[in-house]
């Protein structure tokens, strides 16, 4: 052999080497989106966020991105899913996944934000006590916190304050707002978001909570005739990664990764805001109104004494219901919860 052709092969060794270092550099994270049916945040922020997300991360990995009710798996079971392996990424919803990490709920209590600035405050504090119950009891890791905004009362039958739920069928989507429902009088109903709308139809529910967006989104304003723009929990979602995903990562590339997803959630907070303040215009059938279809609901003032119902039901409903819950599965929770967010709230 000619040391031309020698040099040509060690040359092409070493390219195929290289090849398969790169290719071994490249990584592909398996994601689980929000469901599709909850509108505009997943349409506008998460998917385009995960399509490009080796751009927005600066980092080689390739992102295989589908919303949860396009895979047959229930919101119910995220946390189950990523234990087990299947999944290195996902758009975690927080209520839905409380019954299986009851800690999750300490961050959207019933009462507890109310609003926007006030709902960032309590994630930011609870954060961390949120991550390390996640990593030590499901190997996964939170990246950011997020909220839908604040969830509101949609109703079929007329209503002027909150205690007009007495006696009407009121779906719920976890189990501290269905305490909080029922000392208001009504009966709580749970109802997966996709099936509140027949729900409402056929009269299997007389009113329902969500965001207003989500509710113009899914049409609910077909179904209903009023709404109170009362906000009983802020719908906070997360992103977590499983710690062996994240593990694969150098320290560099998991600094760049969480600031690419604190990133996406200062943007998805700010849009929020945005969404929830048109969506009530839209709904209501009043202008301006750009991001969704045009109904004409009657919008119900909030009373100072509707306000004060929703901020007391911390310490006289949802802290208590869920510190049972949690201190029975997590020895301390609520202690911790009182350390950090009661501060924030100006509770003792």
């Amino acid at each position: 052999m000619s040391r031309f052709t020698t040099t040509l092969t060690a040359l092409a060794l070493a390219a195929g080497l290289m090849s398969v270092a790169h290719a071994q550099d490249k990584l592909k994270f398996k994601i689980i989106g929000q469901p599709l049916a909850t509108g505009l945040i997943q349409k506008n922020k998460e998917q385009p966020f995960f399509e490009n997300f080796a751009e927005r991360t600066g980092l080689p990995i390739e992102a295989e991105y589908k919303p949860i009710d396009t895979l047959g798996i229930k919101d119910t079971e995220q946390l189950r899913v990523m234990k087990a392996g299947l999944f290195d990424i996902v758009s975690l919803r927080v209520s839905q996944n409380s019954r299986d990490e009851p800690a999750l709920l300490g961050l959207d209590l019933v009462g507890a934000s109310p609003d926007f600035a006030t709902g960032r405050k309590v994630a930011n504090a609870y954060f961390n006590t949120v991550d390390e119950r996640l990593q030590k009891q499901f190997n996964v890791k939170l990246l950011g916190v997020w909220p839908f905004g604040p969830q509101i009362l949609f109703c079929k039958k007329p209503i002027s304050k909150l205690a007009d739920i007495k006696g009407m069928k009121v779906r719920v989507y976890d189990q501290n707002l269905a305490k909080f429902i029922e000392m208001m009088g009504g009966t709580p109903v749970p109802v997966s978001f996709a099936d509140t709308h027949q729900s409402l139809s056929l009269g299997v529910v007389d009113c329902a909570i969500t965001g207003p967006s989500s509710a113009n989104s899914a049409g609910w304003p077909e179904v209903t005739t009023h709404q109170l723009p009362l906000g009983f929990q802020m719908a906070l979602n997360g992103y977590a990664i499983s710690l062996k995903a994240w593990n694969q990562l150098k320290p560099d590339q998991q600094v760049k990764l969480k600031s690419a997803f604190e990133g996406l959630t200062d943007e998805i907070w700010k849009y929020s805001e945005e969404l929830f303040l048109d969506a009530l215009n839209c709904n209501a059938g009043k202008d301006p109104c750009t991001t969704g279809k045009k109904f004409k609901l009657t919008q119900v003032q909030v009373s100072p004494a509707d306000s004060e119902l929703i901020r007391s039901a911390v310490t006289k409903v949802s802290l208590p219901v869920w510190a049972e819950v949690c201190d029975k599965s997590n020895p301390g929770c609520s202690q911790k919860w009182k350390a950090t967010v009661g501060p924030v709230l100006g509770l003792k």
